[in-house]
Formats: structure tokens, C-alpha cells, sequence
């Protein structure tokens, strides 16, 4: 697990956590600079999804108490906010639930909090693993690769939302996911299906705001756009 930040350290800490099988820098990059004008940015990369690290994904809860450890050691377990999107927003609720460090205002972006047995998360995990995973590393069969084109190139009414999907996971940006194993992947998808978050969280001095979409990629752009502001106008900074 890696944490990039970015301003000035004085400020406010401003955590973000990426959605499911993304690289942060295609979920945050283009928000970076505004956030900093007022926060202290602070952006997680799970283990396994970033080029420079050589590890594997384990479990939402083992990268949970990594997370924790990281906020334990570099913010003496306190930080202003945290904002996840999708598997994000599930990080956020555990950080938020499991009390061992702070969070004044804990905001949720389109995050389903879905919970089922392993059994069933095993058995979505090998369905969705055929498809995601040569989509988003390149690696794969021929026909996964071919078929998965052709559906994403398709001029329909959801054409739009299908290129934002696939911006948001770095597709076409460029940069050779190969790096992140499928196993990774895996564990990472399964984990957050049967993972516990917990229901009507409630914990002394932290503030809870909710942002869902009907499509979860518009979630980041809309609510990071207006986040600093709306912060302000609550008279919390």
C-alpha cells in the first residue's frame, strides 16, 4: 500500500481512496490541484496497484489496518476528511466504524456496501475476473480482448458512460497495467463483496456525507468538484 500527497502540510488532511480495480491517478489526478488550494491531499494506492511496489492485494480489512497504521504513524491517527469512491467509500466506512483512528467528516461516493456470503463472492469474483481483468491489464484470451472491443466501442445510448468507465479504470491512457496481478484483482473484488461494513455507523465527532449516483463514474467529478466548497460553506475549515 502506497500514499501520495501532495501541498502543503499545514493544512487540513484530505484522504482519497480510489473505487474498485482503479489506479488513483486516472480516479484523482485531475482534482489534485484544486483540493490543495484548501487541504493537504493525501491519496492511497492499494497494494498491488501501483507500478512501484511489487505486492498483492490480501484483503479490504488486512489493507484497512494498513491504512490505519499509515494514519497511526504520519497524522498521529487524526485526519480531517476522507472521501472514497465505490470500494473506496467502503474503506472509509471501515476507517470510520473499527475506531482505532479519527475522521472528522467521512464522505461516501457511490459506495453499495454490498454484503454476501464467500461463497457467492467467490462465484461472482470467477464470473466478472474473465471479463475486468483482460479489459483492464491487456492480458487474456484473443476473443475475451476482441469481444470486450467491440462492446466498448458500441455507438449507443451508453456509449458515454462506457468511456468514462474506461478513463476511470486508465484504459487508453497509456500506462501498461500488467503490473497488477490477477490475483490481486481477485482479492480485491471478492474482499469488498463479503466484507462487513456495518449498518447506521455512528462514532462521536465524525460527520458522515453520502453522494450516490445512478452512474457511479459521475460520482468523483461531481462531488470533487464541489467539495472544498461545500466544506466551507459548513463553516468546517
Amino acid at each position: 500500500m502506497k500514499v501520495s500527497t501532495f501541498g502543503d502540510q499545514s493544512k487540513p488532511v484530505m484522504m482519497l481512496f480510489p473505487g474498485t480495480c482503479c489506479y488513483w491517478k486516472n480516479n484523482f489526478g485531475h482534482v489534485i490541484e484544486g483540493l490543495k488550494e484548501y487541504f493537504y491531499v493525501a491519496i492511497v494506492s492499494y497494494s498491488g496497484f501501483d507500478e512501484t511496489e511489487h505486492l498483492t492485494f490480501i484483503s479490504e480489512l488486512d489493507e484497512t489496518k494498513k491504512i490505519e497504521q499509515y494514519i497511526q504513524e504520519y497524522f498521529n491517527g487524526h485526519i480531517f476528511a476522507a472521501y472514497g469512491c465505490s470500494l473506496g467509500g467502503s474503506f472509509v466506512s471501515l476507517l470510520v466504524s473499527r475506531e482505532n483512528i479519527h475522521i472528522d467528516h467521512a464522505i461516501i461516493g457511490s459506495s453499495d456496501m454490498d454484503q454476501t456470503s464467500k461463497f457467492l463472492a467467490k462465484l461472482q469474483t470467477a464470473l466478472v475476473m474473465s471479463i475486468i481483468y483482460p479489459l483492464i491489464t491487456g492480458k487474456g484470451s484473443r476473443l475475451a480482448k476482441k469481444f470486450i472491443s467491440k462492446r466498448m466501442n458500441t455507438q449507443d445510448e451508453n456509449a458515454d458512460y462506457r468511456k468514462k468507465f474506461m478513463e476511470l479504470k486508465g484504459i487508453g491512457s497509456g500506462i501498461n497495467f500488467s503490473f497488477i496481478s490477477k490475483e490481486s484483482m481477485k482479492n480485491q473484488f471478492c474482499s469488498d463483496l463479503y466484507t462487513k461494513v456495518g449498518q447506521q455507523i455512528q462514532v462521536p465527532n465524525t460527520k458522515f456525507i453520502y453522494s450516490m449516483q445512478k452512474r457511479w463514474v459521475k460520482s468523483i467529478e461531481n462531488v470533487m468538484k464541489n467539495i472544498s466548497n461545500n466544506l466551507i460553506l459548513l463553516n468546517l475549515i
